[in-house]
């Protein structure tokens, strides 16, 4: 009775990879939303950077609601940004303009990249929290650029 069993399991494997075997894939062109191969290589237009002076340009749009806010000045004289060299703190870290209307122009850091020196009381010292000071790990600066693919988002 086994070898009836066993010889049913291989003739179903068998008919199974048989059937794999001959359908036919899918083709590249067929995946994904984009008309053209997943395998091109779309070759994105020459850009460059905003060259505006820190404090001189209008402050730009966010992406979309939460997005971190983009960075509408050159900063290529900032760079390398260490923990020990962070040229944005000159300017962006004044802990007392958070949320007032005077700091449009000049927007503060955020509350949430500091952290407390002294527990949670008003008079607390903020400083910029270890995990916060590579900015352009989430701030961008911006470009006049053109997206390789249509986006909906």
């Amino acid at each position: 009775m086994r070898q009836i069993y066993l010889a049913v399991a291989t003739l179903f494997f068998a008919i199974t990879a048989l059937a794999v075997a001959q359908t036919k894939g899918t083709k590249d062109s067929d995946l994904g939303l984009s008309k053209s191969s997943v395998f091109a290589q779309p070759t994105p237009q020459p850009f460059e950077y905003n060259d505006a002076f820190p404090g001189t340009s209008k402050i730009l749009p966010r992406a979309y609601p939460g997005a971190p806010p983009q960075i509408p000045h050159n900063i290529d004289a900032f760079k390398p940004i260490t923990a020990g060299n962070n040229a944005c703190l000159g300017c962006h870290d004044k802990p007392g303009t958070i949320g007032k209307k005077e700091a449009k122009n000049l927007p503060p850091i955020p509350l949430s990249h500091y952290t407390t020196t002294k527990g949670k009381s008003k008079d607390a010292q903020r400083k910029i929290s270890g995990a916060r000071f590579l900015c352009t790990q989430c701030h961008v600066p911006q470009a006049k650029v053109q997206p390789l693919v249509g986006n909906t988002f």
